[in-house]
């Protein structure tokens, strides 16, 4: 099988090379390079989408792990240089919610590994905070028949990612967590953007783009990012990424579901309209919906529902399988 970075000779029409890229696609590696290395390298992270199916990454428990689960004892609002005031149990640990429970009626849904990275606060010895409404702390019974305290009828959850009270990391994590205000909302109104604090969002803030302006005529360009390097970004100038837990051999996506609220599918473009992207590593998969996504060497392609602007890398790096995508389809280097 001719090996996939070989040149299609000159004049080769479009409809070829999308035929020998996607054949190569599910073929024989070319390289060991990491482009083309399968996505099992991350297989230790829990599956899903974000960091660790959205709930984040488990891993090892931070010093202190142990006070995640216990009584919340008497709230405290707690002032955030970014997020305003947020609501913190006794300990001063951040309290969330997540936007796949419901509070009308209450429900929570996060279980299993979801409630190992993120454990509910028991509805016992919970009293509000000087300020806060006492009638809008309740109860919601969960499917192991505990009872997990709700604030304005949403559950409440700590986070186990946070190492120190006071943290916030939790905060936008997979576009589904957010801190608590007082009444039950979430803090800050998102003022921090989506994809988590410290800890999900390493990637720095908005670049204007190298090349066309967002809307121009280039489908596709390579820009160079202050932190990051060469990376691509689409006509609107949003950067594109690849996720560690799909695979090139063969191509394959595997963000599904509720991962495709928060990592949007790139669509195809023309290959006659790319900046600094050679058109031969462009190509196209069939997802499971019958719809058509973009890859880059053999990678599905993906932009970030929580960049805000053209030029935003927010994306990059969240829970150590997402990654801004570079113009030969590998990953992005990490942001110092």
């Amino acid at each position: 099988m001719r090996n996939r970075r070989q040149r299609v000779a000159t004049g080769t029409a479009v409809a070829v090379v999308m035929t020998v890229m996607t054949a190569a696609c599910g073929g024989e590696a070319g390289t060991t390079e990491d482009r083309v290395r399968p996505a099992g390298d991350s297989s230790s992270l829990s599956p899903g989408y974000g960091t660790g199916g959205g709930y984040g990454d488990g891993g090892s428990e931070p010093a202190g792990a142990e006070d995640r689960s216990g009584p919340a004892k008497t709230l405290a609002l707690r002032a955030d240089a970014e997020l305003g005031e947020v609501v913190t149990d006794g300990a001063g640990w951040t309290l969330y919610r997540f936007e796949e429970d419901s509070a009308k009626p209450p429900a929570a849904t996060c279980e299993g590994d979801c409630a190992a990275a993120w454990p509910p606060v028991p509805a016992d010895d919970a009293e509000a905070a000087a300020g806060m409404d006492a009638e809008l702390l309740g109860s919601v019974d969960r499917a192991d028949g505990t009872r997990q305290l709700t604030l304005g009828g949403w559950p409440v959850y700590r986070y186990a990612k946070d190492a120190r009270p006071g943290d916030v990391s939790g905060h936008g994590v997979g576009g589904t967590w957010n801190a608590l205000a007082a009444d039950g909302g979430k803090a800050g109104a998102g003022a921090r953007p989506e994809g988590g604090g410290e800890a999900a969002s390493p990637a720095g803030g908005a670049q204007e783009p190298e090349g066309p302006e967002p809307g121009g005529d280039a489908a596709l360009s390579a820009a160079e990012d202050p932190e990051l390097g060469r990376i691509v970004r689409d006509a609107e100038g949003r950067t594109l990424y690849r996720f560690d837990k799909d695979t090139a051999w063969p191509m394959k996506s595997n963000c599904t579901g509720a991962c495709l609220e928060t990592w949007k599918p790139a669509a195809p473009v023309d290959v006659k309209a790319l900046e600094g992207v050679d058109p031969e590593l462009v190509t196209t998969l069939e997802r499971p919906d019958g719809s058509e996504q973009l890859s880059i060497d053999c990678w599905p392609v993906y932009w970030y529902t929580g960049d805000e602007e053209p030029g935003d890398t927010a994306g990059h790096g969240v829970g150590g399988t997402w990654h801004a995508v570079t113009p030969d389809g590998g990953r992005a280097r990490a942001a110092s």
